[in-house]
């Protein structure tokens, strides 16, 4: 057996959440890649048109608010009806909006926080009863190095909050499925190309302070989180669960 074929994802079902843009839609174009039928959710619904025609046959949009219970419950169905199956699920979907704690208001706390860990547990939650049924699958769950360490010059008390709970809701939902063939892991990137890091990226003052914060001393490329999703995606992770890939050039080692 070629060695590299235990990544393969054919004829699997994957959901891929926040898809539009940025991670979300360089990760769905992996898992396609990869062979996997993915269907893509995001609100922005001409943001999504784009990626699902530069990825052809293998991709279907579904328009979704995740913070909107139904809107998670018909994304499920809508794939469910179309596939029958769901084998993966990337819940990718996120925001944030940094402001000090001492402003920042309890209403936008827990916007962010609805869509940053509500949502993962919500759609987690419909799905794994779907791969509990089947016996088996995989969720990933995107976090981030803020939810492993304090920033300190970015004041995000919100986002560090809810990526810190997703590494732990990771943990919990793996420990209850683990027997039941179901695996819940995590990815935390450290400093990628996205929308929510566009102003970092241009200013010049944050890429130096990235540059000279990073042991690598560079940001990461979006094909730098290739391996680790196929790996926690796939057959060659299938005796991983409940753990966090940290992905940030060295950032949390110092």
């Amino acid at each position: 057996m070629d060695s590299t074929s235990i990544f393969r994802l054919d004829g699997k079902v994957a959901i891929v959440t926040g898809a539009s843009s940025g991670i979300g839609a360089h990760l769905a174009r992996v898992l396609a890649d990869a062979g996997a039928q993915v269907v893509l959710a995001a609100r922005r619904q001409e943001k999504l048109d784009s990626v699902i025609s530069e990825i052809g046959a293998a991709a279907s949009g579904f328009q979704c608010d995740v913070t909107k219970d139904s809107d998670l419950q018909a994304l499920v169905d809508f794939t469910m009806n179309k596939f029958n199956r769901i084998d993966i699920c990337v819940n990718n979907a996120g925001t944030s909006d940094p402001e000090p704690a001492e402003r920042e208001s309890p209403e936008k706390f827990r916007s962010i926080m609805a869509i940053n860990l509500e949502s993962v547990f919500v759609l987690s939650q419909l799905v794994g009863r779907v791969m509990l049924s089947a016996g088996e699958g995989s969720i990933v769950n995107i976090s981030s190095i803020a939810g492993l360490l304090a920033s300190g010059q970015i004041p995000q008390a919100s986002y560090a909050a809810s990526k810190a709970a997703v590494v732990n809701l990771t943990r919990e939902l793996a420990a209850q499925w683990a027997r039941r063939g179901v695996r819940v892991n995590a990815i935390a990137p450290g400093w990628f190309p996205t929308e929510l890091t566009h102003d970092m990226f241009g200013d010049p003052h944050g890429q130096e302070f990235i540059r000279k914060r990073c042991p690598m001393g560079r940001t990461g490329e979006l094909q730098e989180l290739d391996g680790a999703l196929l790996l926690l995606a796939s057959a060659a992770g299938s005796y991983i669960t409940g753990e966090t890939i940290v992905i940030d050039g060295g950032w949390t080692i110092i």
